[in-house]
Order: structure tokens, then sequence, then C-alpha cells
């Protein structure tokens, strides 16, 4: 299956099979130019390479480039990652991180590269994610939001990214909400609307967002959802039109069964 860029090295030279190390494997058509191999610079070719040949893998963690040593790193031996943390390169380290027991991975936490954090920030166990949530890097506390014990995230609510702060809308404990309410970022106010206490409702009625106002319809009792149902925007009243049929349908059934 040969495609994509001529088959050359890492530096750009011709590859010789008959002086690769592997070369028993080409007549057993494990490998070949062009399509599979570990020392070619076209990454898809050494990844086939170490699918179909992953007990090669332990002998090219130290190879001089790379997407050799990354795509190694995936399949070989665990007790051969550890020292890969200390790889000069953040995609290899990243690969032993997301391989390594969460114990061990967790001395790539002060990683100077981003690529490593987050990839800390998909391994460790809840947790253990709490210093991740104070990263210098957005995405990393992004990631870290999302996976980390709901109990922590209090402290991410001023955070000054607001997708993280619609993250936490969506996971933090009911209680906090109210402190979200009145965000700056509509979303974030629109995913508060989503899970709030029901008490709360009214007040979120009033927002100047229509995606928040919408939210609160779709939960709203029949008081409120007729109040909604005059809303200067479409799709709130719609919203309020369907809640208050479903409130009507849920009240008819109960009194079905009473009866």
């Amino acid at each position: 299956m040969p495609g994509g860029p001529d088959p050359v090295d890492w530096q750009g030279k011709a590859l010789d099979c008959a002086a690769c190390r592997f070369s028993d494997l080409l007549g057993q058509r494990q490998c070949g130019p062009g399509w599979s191999c570990a020392f070619d610079r076209y990454a898809p070719r050494i990844a086939r390479f170490f699918m179909m040949n992953p007990d090669a893998a332990d002998a090219c963690l130290d190879d001089p480039y790379c997407e050799t040593r990354a795509n190694a790193a995936r399949v070989a031996n665990l007790f051969r990652q550890r020292p890969l943390l200390d790889d000069p390169d953040p995609a290899v380290r990243s690969v032993a991180v997301l391989r390594l027991p969460a114990g061990q991975a967790r001395a790539a936490l002060g990683d100077p590269d981003r690529e490593v954090r987050v990839a800390l920030a998909w391994r460790m166990p809840f947790a253990d994610l709490a210093p991740l949530l104070s990263d210098a890097d957005p995405y990393v506390r992004l990631v870290a939001a999302g996976r980390a014990d709901p109990g922590v995230l209090p402290i991410l609510m001023g955070d000054p990214d607001p997708e993280i702060r619609h993250v936490v809308a969506g996971r933090i404990a009911p209680r906090w909400l109210p402190h979200l309410a009145a965000d700056p970022e509509p979303r974030v106010r629109q995913a508060a609307a989503a899970r709030i206490d029901e008490r709360h409702l009214p007040a979120l009625a009033e927002d100047a967002d229509l995606r928040v106002r919408h939210a609160v319809a779709e939960r709203a009792d029949a008081t409120l959802a007729r109040r909604l149902a005059d809303d200067p925007d479409p799709p709130v009243r719609e919203a309020a039109a369907e809640r208050l049929a479903a409130l009507s349908a849920e009240a008819e059934r109960e009194t079905d069964v009473d009866r």
C-alpha cells in the first residue's frame, strides 16, 4: 500500500533496506520501502511498521528521529517507559505519560511543554488533577476541569477563560450555580440555568441573552412559563409554549392516576 512522499530517512537520505537492522522482516513482508518502515521520515509508515512489528519497538527507543521514538514508545515494553519522561521531544514524553502508571507519570507535572501536561490532564486519576487546574495553559485547565472531581471545581469559577467556566457550570455541585448565574459570559449563564435550583429561575428569566431565557423556559413552572410565553424572542416563546404543553399533559396523567 505505497503512498505519500518518497521514502527517505529523517535527514532526507535514501533508505538502504539491505543495511537495516530489520532487513529480515523485509523478506517476511512485514515492512517495505514506501509503505512500512521504522526509519522512514513519513510518520504513517513508521506507525504502520510498529503496528506490524511491536517486538521491534524496544530497540528503537533511542533512535535519533523523534517520530520513530514516539511511535516505538506506543507499543514498547512498559518497563522501558520511565526513562522516556526525560526524552528531549515532548511527543515522546507525552506517550510515556499516557502509558505509565499514574504514580510514575506524576513526575511530569512540572514539564515545560503544554503537550505533556495535556497528556497528564487526560491520564491522572480524578483526585490528583488539582495541580493542573491552576496550570498556566488554558487548554490544560480545560481538560482537567472536564475530568476533575466536581468538589474541586469551585476554584475555577473565576477562571479567565469562559470555555473553562462553561465546563465548570455543567459539572459543579448545584449549590455553587447561583455564583455562575451572574457570569459575564452568556453560555456560562445558560449552562447554569440548565441545572440551577428552580427557585433561582425567575431571576434568570430576566437575562438579557435569549439563550439563557430559553434554558429557563425549558425548566420553568407553569407561572414562569406563562410569563416567558410573552418573551420578545420567538425561540423563547416557543420553548415556553412547549413547556406549558408538557406540564399540562403531566397534570392530566396525574389526574387519571388519581381516578
